[in-house]
């Protein structure tokens, strides 16, 4: 993945985008394996390299545990934003579908790094805020599909 492809650091001239890149940690994901679990506390955010990550909401449903997907993140596209968002706690369960490659940047050194360039934090922070604004997009639009189908219901 290069610093043009991330939706994280859209608008960073390269050289700057490819600064920040060098500041994570690649990781490997199995097929299967999990990336976190909703509740578990944030320390990292990440980008997609390569492969997906699904997104899910663990949810009792008729007395039986299940998660609920939510949305898949392809490579360049940002999970883990909770890191960077108080209380800090994962509010979805990540796992990766098939083997995925992300690059995992700690909170800790993130942020020191916005700190030390603001211009770059400002765009990081702007980018962060449009992931999560379609986050709550995906969830209003699920939100009222779920209502409609509860009205129709009632009225049938």
């Amino acid at each position: 993945m290069t610093s043009g492809q991330s939706e994280l650091l859209k608008g960073l001239p390269p050289p700057e985008a490819d600064r920040v890149l060098s500041l994570g940690k690649r990781l490997t994901l199995t097929s299967g394996a999990e990336l976190f679990h909703m509740g578990a506390p944030a320390d990292s955010l990440y980008l997609v390299s390569r492969g997906r990550i699904k997104l899910t909401l663990p949810m009792q449903i008729r007395g039986n545990q299940q998660d609920v997907f939510v949305e898949e993140r392809t490579p360049g596209e940002t999970v883990g934003w909770s890191a960077l968002i108080p209380p800090h706690q994962f509010t979805l369960t990540a796992t990766a579908p098939l083997q995925t490659e992300v690059i995992a940047f700690s909170r800790e050194t993130l942020l020191a790094h916005c700190a030390a360039f603001p211009a770059i934090g400002y765009a990081i922070s702007l980018n962060l805020a449009a992931v999560v604004g379609q986050r709550l997009q995906l969830f209003q639009a699920m939100w009222l599909r779920e209502m409609e189908r509860m009205v129709e219901l009632r009225c049938a």
